[in-house]
């Protein structure tokens, strides 16, 4: 649980906010639409007092039988789950970020290596699963039937 990725990759003068992690809490969702040098999906959960972030190349599953990959990232702060606008030019992950869908979500299984959570978003509803391939950065993000 440490936020030190994350801000070794940033200037914090520029636009991106900066906060501690906690260590209680949960239930935050956020998927934010990070059009960068490669428009993908910032998937977040609030976990162990950050938001643990996967991106997601392709728009996020809305219905069952439709799989996306999810490839984890460095932890974000919490404050991050609100965050909307442009990363300047020549900073890490430089473009624009908007928020694509929000919510709350509950940890129904959590494994070292899959996650099952009952979504409550605006677009996305339901059991979605994170399943860790080996080389344990990518992860499958998909809807449960």
């Amino acid at each position: 649980m440490s936020l030190k990725e994350y801000e070794s990759k940033r200037d914090f003068k520029a636009s991106e906010p900066k906060d501690e992690c906690r260590e209680n809490g949960g239930g935050i969702y956020v998927i934010q639409r990070h059009a960068a040098t490669h428009l993908h999906y910032d998937l977040r959960l609030e976990m162990d007092g950050v938001l643990k972030s996967w991106a997601i190349p392709k728009e996020p599953p809305l219905e069952s039988g439709v799989r996306r990959l999810a490839v984890q990232v460095e932890d974000h702060p919490l404050s991050y789950a609100t965050f909307e606008g442009a990363i300047p030019e020549g900073k890490y992950g430089a473009g624009t970020v908007e928020i694509w869908d929000k919510g709350t979500y509950k940890m129904l299984d959590r494994k070292e290596d899959k996650f099952i959570l009952e979504i409550n978003g605006e677009k996305l509803r339901g059991t979605y699963v994170l399943v860790r391939f080996k080389d344990k950065k990518n992860w499958l993000f998909f809807k449960k039937k």
